[in-house]
């Protein structure tokens, strides 16, 4: 391993040629699928280095037994310099033992890429268009909108750094009825603004206190000429000035998390352009979309108002969906779903692949909406993954207890107020400690608390641990040096098979579109370090700074300076700066 090729991808590379070569030999049919093919680290440790399930996934297509095709494969793997034994386990999984030099050679590979180390070019520079956030343009950002915005913001930095060309969009739902509220709620302000008396705030607009500075602006705009005009003058000029003012206001809230998008789509811009009608129309060409009689409301009597109208519907029966759904309203208005899907037809247009990162309350739209998609973009002649991945809300705690709402926003708390509060680094790591898809907590005193048992704080102190370790070596004049590196043994080697994992999870972690799997890592790769940190204090010997053996300290600094190296990437995947000192 000369060129700095990562261990994993150098064994992978090495059973990718072992098979290239049973090929040859005719054990294996010519354009064998490999995809299913994996190198990784054994269940149990104690089974070795390196596992492949190589002969278990391909016997089927060798027409062989799976040991009996393990046992070709272990003839040729034997030949490997690097490979001390090989072992076939259970069915046909073939665990390999490693020379100890080869894992010293990977601490010198993190030390040669730095910033590149765990970088992949597995995503082949296609573009992935990732919407997350897109919240209703009615208000200043909340915590309710933050987790998927960290989710979305880690997975665009994760799917970046595995090969893929990501474009960031926003979806600005601006052509609803939520729009008309926000203006008539900022025509109220701009009322109080002139001094007038507005009286008490209808019922439905939007309480919070962010509408009072877009009242004065629109005051000192306009002065008094829409005080006391009718509706139908103002409306549409206050939505877009307030949509602005809104949009302004939520730029800002995500820029205190670090989040900055390529791209703002109008849903209004799309309906003016005449994207759903191109979309319908090129679905009716198909007889994916009929006109037909929605059916009554299932489980109940239908209400007494209730008729029965017809309306255009997409068949998305035909997908799986228990009934088809409309794509207009009786008004002639488009529906949610029917301006969504001209929305991700108008997106597949410069996209090999679709991400949105939505809340868990809208998981009944996703068959529909990923039905659709397929239909649209299959038509065209082009297929156009498209993945939905749903976020669960965050229940907000203090000291257990839940938060009060705040002032400012009227019902909800704002992301300003807790970024304030915590930092932006502990925000954007605690959403990604985990699933998605779990209920999450977020406790305003556990995610700041110094201990262990915070996730935030364990895998930040390890980075900040080895920096302050460095700079006491510093001190007493020793420097970190890859050249002893054959002074470590199988204690620090145990922390570079753990650093070593870190190619291997950015790629199953960007193919799962995942990345709390990179946080979850960080934390064993952490607590790895601390364990080891921690046997130096019941064991000298085994401490970092070895005061009558330079070159030990000088070797086991330079492993730690790439163990926080690899932290360091890490966090930039998901967004957090490596701190060097708490």
């Amino acid at each position: 391993m000369t060129d700095m090729t990562t261990l994993y991808a150098h064994f992978a590379a090495r059973i990718d040629a072992v098979l290239d070569a049973l090929e040859m030999e005719g054990a294996l049919p010519p354009g064998t699928d490999r995809s299913n093919v994996a190198v990784e680290p054994p269940r149990d440790p104690a089974h070795g280095d390196l596992a492949t399930n190589a002969a278990m996934v391909l016997a089927k297509q060798a027409k062989s037994n799976p040991r009996a095709l393990a046992e070709t494969i272990v003839s040729h793997l034997e030949r490997d310099p690097d490979v001390v034994s090989l072992d076939i386990a259970g069915p046909g999984f073939i665990n390999l033992r490693i020379e100890p030099d080869a894992w010293r050679r990977e601490i010198a590979a993190i030390a040669e890429l730095g910033d590149a180390y765990g970088r992949s070019a597995m995503g082949g520079g296609k573009r992935v268009n990732v919407e997350y956030v897109s919240a209703n343009p009615t208000g200043p950002m909340h915590m309710g909108h933050c987790r998927g915005a960290v989710v979305g913001d880690a997975l665009c930095g994760l799917l970046e750094f595995a090969g893929h060309t990501v474009t960031r969009e926003y979806y600005v739902n601006d052509a609803g009825g939520q729009v008309d509220v926000l203006a008539r709620s900022a025509h109220h302000r701009y009322r109080e603004a002139l001094g007038q008396d507005a009286g008490e705030l209808a019922e439905g607009l939007y309480p919070g206190e962010y509408l009072i500075p877009v009242g004065e602006r629109l005051a000192g705009e306009f002065g008094d000429r829409y005080a006391d005009a009718p509706t139908s003058e103002w409306l549409p000029l206050f939505r877009t000035r307030a949509v602005a003012a809104m949009m302004d206001m939520i730029r800002a809230d995500l820029a205190l998390l670090g989040i900055h998008h390529d791209l703002f789509s109008s849903e209004a811009e799309l309906q003016a352009a005449k994207k759903p009608e191109e979309a319908e129309a090129w679905l009716r060409a198909r007889d994916l979309v009929f006109d037909g009689v929605l059916e009554a409301p299932k489980g109940k009597a239908p209400p007494e108002d209730w008729e029965p109208v017809e309306l255009p519907l997409f068949r998305s029966t035909q997908f799986g969906d228990d009934q088809d759904r409309p794509i207009k309203k009786s008004d002639g208005k488009w529906t949610y779903f029917g301006a969504d899907l001209a929305y991700h037809f108008q997106k597949a247009e410069s996209a090999d692949a679709l991400i949105d990162i939505w809340g868990a309350d809208h998981a009944g739209t996703v068959k529909r909406i990923k039905a659709a998609v397929a239909a649209l973009t299959q038509g065209a002649g082009r297929d156009v993954p498209f993945d939905v991945k749903l976020v669960q809300m965050v229940k907000l705690l203090r000291d257990g207890e839940p938060v009060k709402m705040s002032k400012r926003s009227g019902n909800f708390v704002t992301l300003a107020e807790v970024v304030e509060e915590v930092g932006k680094d502990v925000v954007r790591f605690t959403m990604l400690t985990r699933k998605p898809d779990a209920q999450m907590e977020f406790d305003f005193a556990k995610v700041v608390e110094a201990s262990k048992d915070n996730p935030v704080f364990y895998v930040q102190y390890a980075n900040a641990r080895i920096h302050s370790t460095l700079r006491k070596a510093k001190e007493q004049g020793i420097v970190p040096s890859g050249d002893h590196l054959d002074q470590l043994d199988e204690a620090e080697l145990a922390l570079v098979r753990e650093a070593a994992q870190f190619p291997r999870v950015v790629e199953a972690a960007a193919t799962a579109r995942e990345p709390h799997r990179i946080a979850f890592y960080l934390g064993d790769l952490a607590a790895a370090f601390h364990s080891f940190w921690n046997a130096g204090n019941d064991d000298p010997s085994l401490r970092m700074i070895q005061s009558e053996n330079e070159t030990l300290s000088a070797a086991r600094l330079f492993l730690a300076a790439q163990i926080g190296q690899v932290i360091r990437n890490g966090l930039a995947i998901l967004g957090v700066e490596a701190v060097e000192e708490m």
